[in-house]
């Protein structure tokens, strides 16, 4: 009989957080037949104890291009060069992807990282194929494109050179600087109309963005990176994802405003998700940063989602339902129309696009 899964497997009795890290706690993934439950003995430990460090194994998976059904979502296509997520992200609806490999969604979703090095090498396969219909491609639709760790690896750029090498549109979605390193290639794209990088912003409170997201880029710094792309004639937009109430949901204009004033020509908006383990993360992270304020995010959040803590419904997963949820919807709206985004159809080129030429294993007999 598969025992009760723990649900507060935290690294240190009493410590549910660690600098720099999204939350300390080792969630069991949910398809274990067997879990652990860790006890204080008395004995104390010391602070190296929460010191995690980041690893990173290689995957090689045998395709690369995920495919999408969901009608909430504007793409059908995306590549995700990462499993697991270094930003930490406390409200990252990907964590869950990390049970399949009997890993914590919490903790290890974000020390555990895989790569795969191989991405383009299979992208150069899939696009080739005679039976392929280019669409745009979505970059960070699941986990950032540019962790930390790509700039060792860099699979994202390595992506992207096979893209543009093809003229392929695509789409990045991302919280790092980190971008900025490959506007030349991006630059090149824009200029055929094959690209649009969206920086997602939470917040502009420092102090919020270090707790919630505490490795991801700056607020501060992300705007400038939307200003730096837009110098360099790359199309920007900004996602203010995801909306929490009571924390976030009063920057929307502010940081809509801002991003306009920086050159964005788009803005999106995605309500907070908590699907799975994320429930009990958000809301173990809720009480250990703003305790005084848990109860109150949670009634709005349950309001927006029919009652529940999560809803997965095709339609309302994205934007929620009832008053709160209308009123981000107009406000959202309203922002957006007296700022003049949204109003150019940016619809990237995909008649461009030509399948990869394929090397020829041997020379012709006839040269």
């Amino acid at each position: 009989m598969k025992k009760k899964a723990n649900r507060n497997n935290f690294l240190m009795s009493g410590k549910n957080n660690i600098k720099g890290r999204g939350t300390a706690n080792r969630v069991d993934a949910r398809y274990l037949d067997n879990t652990r439950e860790a006890i204080d003995d008395g004995w104390g430990y010391s602070d190296e104890t929460l010191k995690i460090k980041t690893t990173v194994t290689t995957e090689k998976p045998k395709t690369i291009l995920a495919r999408n059904q969901s009608p909430d979502i504007p793409f059908t296509t995306s590549i995700n060069p990462y499993r697991g997520c270094e930003h930490g992200c406390i409200y990252c609806y990907a964590r869950p992807s990390h049970a399949y490999l009997d890993l914590s969604p919490g903790i290890d979703f974000e020390s555990r990282l895989f790569a795969k090095p191989n991405a383009a090498e299979l992208l150069k396969h899939e696009i080739g194929k005679s039976s392929y219909e280019c669409t745009p491609i979505a970059l960070g639709s699941n986990t950032d494109p540019y962790q930390p760790i790509e700039r060792e690896w860099k699979i994202t750029r390595s992506i992207i050179e096979t893209l543009r090498a093809c003229d392929h549109p695509l789409t990045i979605v991302t919280k790092s600087w980190l971008v900025e390193r490959d506007m030349d290639l991006l630059a090149e794209m824009a200029d055929k109309k094959l690209v649009q990088v969206f920086v997602s912003i939470t917040t502009l409170d420092h102090e919020l963005a270090r707790k919630m997201e505490p490795r991801a880029t700056s607020p501060a710094r992300r705007l400038q990176t939307l200003r730096t792309l837009h110098d360099a004639g790359i199309p920007t937009g900004v996602m203010f994802a995801p909306v929490i109430p009571v924390l976030n949901d009063t920057e929307m204009e502010t940081i809509i405003e801002q991003a306009a004033a920086v050159g964005v020509l788009n803005a999106g908006y995605v309500m907070l998700r908590l699907p799975h383990e994320v429930k009990l993360l958000f809301k173990e992270w809720l009480e250990t940063h703003y305790p005084l304020k848990a109860g109150h995010v949670m009634s709005l959040i349950k309001d927006i989602r029919g009652g529940r803590e999560n809803d997965p419904q095709f339609g309302s997963r994205m934007s929620g339902q009832g008053v709160f949820a209308g009123m981000i919807k107009n406000r959202f709206a309203k922002q957006c129309r007296s700022l003049g985004l949204n109003q150019e159809n940016l619809a990237l080129d995909t008649t461009l696009f030509r399948k990869p030429v394929k090397h020829k294993k041997q020379m012709d007999m006839f040269a």
